[in-house]
């Protein structure tokens, strides 16, 4: 079921749109976008934290201050503000059972 997303899209909704999918679900982004807007656009929030049960959906938005790390369904991680959204990709909002 896809929520409402934080981020409403007013502008430059005519380009080119790519999918992606996150925690096993397909979803639509739009070439261009970073991964944390794509994953804004259909969710309230990019993980939960660490340390409690609060939401995470980025803080300083330029790859400065960790918060927005997300997990590639292989494993690795990546910052979602400055990583753009490619087709096919495979993200996960909580870490793989094999992260360190």
């Amino acid at each position: 079921m896809i929520t409402a997303g934080r981020i409403v899209r007013l502008a430059e909704r005519d380009r080119a749109q790519v999918q992606f999918f996150l925690d096993g679900e397909m979803r639509r982004a739009l070439a261009g976008d970073t991964v944390l807007t794509a994953m804004l656009a259909s969710e309230q929030a990019l993980r939960r934290s660490e340390f409690g049960p609060e939401p995470r959906a980025g803080f300083c938005l330029m790859g400065a201050c960790q918060d927005c790390w997300v997990w590639q369904e292989e494993g690795p991680r990546l910052r979602a503000c400055s990583t753009p959204v490619t087709e096919g990709m495979r993200l996960r909002t909580t870490q793989p059972e094999s992260w360190p």
